[in-house]
């Protein structure tokens, strides 16, 4: 292979028209500080006959002008090209033009395959000041290639048939509505709020009714706004509650019964204490995965028992607790196998304690048909959780967004990487 072509090839040049001379090493100052660059010497060139303005084939050359071109680079030292172009003039009406080169758009100095690398980062969720750093480019410059022309279209194609709704927290403390296909996890609309009028506004306005009707599932939280709109938009949606949200709903409701009864035990050394204080995650525990017999050391208590010992022990300080744990874990139990038969069951049989469980399951009640659609439903919010915790680390990278279209850009960026 020719020195040229090994050159352009490691700076990822493709136009054969460019023919490079040679490579320099150059130590410049920029803002007082020393820094080691390389210059590609090139030379581009090729033939013109036409003239663009008069149409006749009387072009010749007419010398050659310099342009700098700031060529991509990963971490290592700012590399330029500073190629020669070669100039033309028609002898008929005098008119001076010149050869062009895909690798930099008219009038500018970074090369186009910096905007792809500035958008590979970005996909890793870096910074804007990161990515400038890593590219040897402005932050300005970063900037503005990830988000100049980046239009959002204005619906997608299908709505599909099953869909997943979900909330994150965006920019000035407020909270954005999100929402994705079950099915492709595709993300279907990133809305700046989560206002009921907008979300009604933005699906009436995009999508006919015979499109709307076609949606038959619609995954969600227990959030009482959204069930409230919901056949408004989707006719014949089924509203599913998302499965772990229900066990999260009765696990919490244990949690502050358990803190509850720890508030009410004088003795802060006693066994029954350290069992409920310390072990607490293994009241949490599924019933097939608590083992009860094999014997282990217990740190907290600093005894050698079963887990299941350690859990009976800690349920027999308040009889109370122990029916909490009872119907947390069978509510649990009825979601892991699926059973919406059981789940009815246990919501209609259900006797009020006067504790944190009764509320629980008063809103399990109010939204039976969704909660029991959950166990015989094969799509869940796992999804667009994951989505979320993307949006988090993103967030927690860039140190926050205040600018929710820059945000949304970047939501799209990192959902499709």
């Amino acid at each position: 292979m020719p020195q040229s072509n090994s050159i352009l090839s490691l700076c990822e040049l493709t136009d054969e028209n460019i023919n490079a001379i040679n490579v320099e090493d150059k130590k410049i100052v920029k803002n007082g500080i020393v820094k080691r660059i390389k210059i590609i010497n090139a030379v581009l060139t090729y033939s013109r006959t036409t003239c663009p303005k008069c149409r006749t084939e009387t072009l010749i050359k007419n010398g050659y002008t310099m342009h700098h071109i700031r060529l991509a680079t990963i971490s290592g030292p700012e590399t330029y090209m500073y190629l020669k172009k070669q100039r033309y003039q028609c002898k008929t009406c005098h008119l001076t033009c010149g050869v062009h080169t895909p690798i930099v758009k008219p009038n500018h100095s970074l090369a186009t395959n910096i905007k792809a690398k500035v958008v590979e980062q970005a996909r890793l969720s870096h910074s804007v000041i990161s990515i400038a750093k890593v590219l040897n480019i402005s932050p300005s410059s970063a900037e503005r290639l990830l988000y100049s022309n980046n239009q959002e279209p204005y619906r997608v194609k299908n709505l599909g048939t099953h869909m997943n709704w979900d909330e994150f927290r965006s920019v000035n403390k407020g909270f954005s509505f999100i929402c994705i296909d079950a099915e492709g996890h595709s993300i279907i609309k990133v809305l700046d709020t989560r206002l009921s009028k907008d979300i009604c506004d933005y699906f009436e306005n995009r999508y006919e009714l015979s499109e709307r009707q076609a949606v038959k599932t619609i995954v969600m939280d227990l959030n009482a706004s959204y069930q409230s709109f919901v056949h408004r938009l989707f006719p014949n949606a089924q509203i599913v509650v998302d499965r772990f949200h229900i066990v999260q709903l009765v696990n919490r409701a244990f949690d502050n019964v358990r803190t509850s009864v720890l508030k009410g035990i004088q003795d802060k050394k006693s066994r029954p204490y350290k069992a409920l204080k310390t072990n607490w995650r293994l009241f949490h525990l599924a019933q097939d995965k608590i083992d009860d017999t094999n014997t282990k050391y217990i740190c907290g208590i600093n005894e050698y028992m079963t887990q299941q010992n350690l859990i009976d022990l800690g349920l027999n300080e308040s009889s109370t607790l122990k029916k909490v744990y009872e119907t947390a874990h069978a509510i649990q139990q009825a979601i892991h196998n699926r059973d919406g038969e059981s789940l009815t069951s246990i919501l209609k049989n259900y006797i009020p304690m006067g504790n944190a469980m009764d509320t629980a399951i008063s809103t399990l009640k109010k939204n039976r048909s969704s909660v029991v659609a959950s166990c015989s439903s094969a799509f869940s919010n796992g999804a667009i959780e994951g989505i979320s915790k993307k949006i988090k680390t993103l967030k927690r990278a860039c140190y926050g967004f205040t600018n929710m279209s820059h945000f949304r850009t970047r939501i799209l960026l990192i959902v499709k990487s």
